[in-house]
């Protein structure tokens, strides 16, 4: 039997039942998975039982997969290269990931020349208190916010880039969220230089416009001057976050979480205590694959059409 999607009814999300991620998808099953993303953005896949190396493996298939190496060169908690930790679980006094990533409202890796694809998140501890789950994951819908721009607006950016830098974000955190990261050294800096990337995408999967603006990670519109590009950035970022386009996963224990970084941006919600312990295994998946034709045509053209 193929996959069935369920859409949440909400302006993102579905649920993918009848997959089991430890084995690989047939040809069927990853078109249908892959149509399903690009219409839904976030995919829930629940119930599963996973090796750090099949989680791996089945992100790979979407793409190359950012390397995950532990702060000081320490080889990676996850006991794979490319599988990462996010948690507040410290062992023998230190951190056993990252503890306060994604803590406003961004779109991963839009700070490099190859963008992110997609996020893959495999919830081993969940926060709870008194009963409610915490430690959701928010995301808003950003081709519904490309299409509820003004059409101004859409002429005024066609064509337009934007220039997005590492540096603004991690000093966010330092800055207004208490972070305990240090500052970039001038290595850190001179390896993730500032790039530039059009202000709206034309999808791979749906073939429709978003809007690539994000607020973590992008500072300037390339062009305008200081004063044009500030007010201009301003007016995106509260306009991509309007309730109509937003949406909140609640996570349960052994969720994978599939979010597509083109179509949505997200942050994590720090809504649970240091002794509140959530632990999640991540696979950031870049955009190697999926703006190749080729790719595209294996991948969706024995797709049935998309739930």
């Amino acid at each position: 039997m193929p996959p069935t999607i369920e859409p949440t009814g909400a302006i993102l999300g579905a649920t993918v039942r009848g997959v089991d991620l430890a084995r690989p998808l047939d040809d069927t099953a990853f078109a249908l998975v892959l149509r399903a993303l690009g219409r839904h953005g976030v995919l829930r896949f629940p119930d599963q039982d996973l090796t750090s190396q099949q989680l791996k493996d089945f992100s790979e298939r979407l793409g190359e997969i950012q390397g995950s190496i532990r702060h000081g060169g320490k080889p990676p908690a996850s006991g794979v290269q490319g599988v990462g930790i996010l948690s507040n679980v410290r062992e023998n006094g230190e951190y056993i990931g990252s503890p306060d990533a994604g803590q406003d409202w961004h779109t991963d890796m839009s700070y490099r020349e190859v963008r992110g694809f997609v996020n893959v998140l495999y919830a081993l501890k969940v926060p709870r208190r008194d009963g409610k789950v915490l430690g959701g994951t928010e995301f808003a819908n950003m081709h519904a916010a490309y299409e509820g721009l003004p059409e101004a607006i859409k002429t005024r950016l066609d064509g337009a880039t934007a220039t997005h830098d590492f540096e603004k974000f991690w000093e966010y955190m330092r800055r207004e969220k208490g972070s305990t990261r240090p500052p970039l050294t001038e290595e850190q800096r001179r390896l993730r230089p500032p790039v530039h990337h059009p202000v709206f995408l034309t999808h791979p999967i749906t073939g429709r416009k978003v809007l690539y603006c994000n607020p973590g990670y992008a500072t300037r519109i390339d062009g305008m001057d200081e004063r044009e590009s500030e007010e201009m950035l301003a007016f995106l970022f509260a306009h991509q976050l309007r309730d109509e386009y937003r949406w909140t996963h609640t996570w349960t224990e052994r969720d994978v979480l599939v979010w597509d970084n083109l179509g949505t941006i997200h942050r994590a919600i720090a809504d649970y205590r240091p002794d509140e312990h959530r632990l999640m295994k991540r696979c950031q998946v870049m955009a190697t694959k999926i703006f190749d034709p080729e790719f595209l045509r294996r991948a969706l053209g024995t797709a049935p059409a998309a739930a």
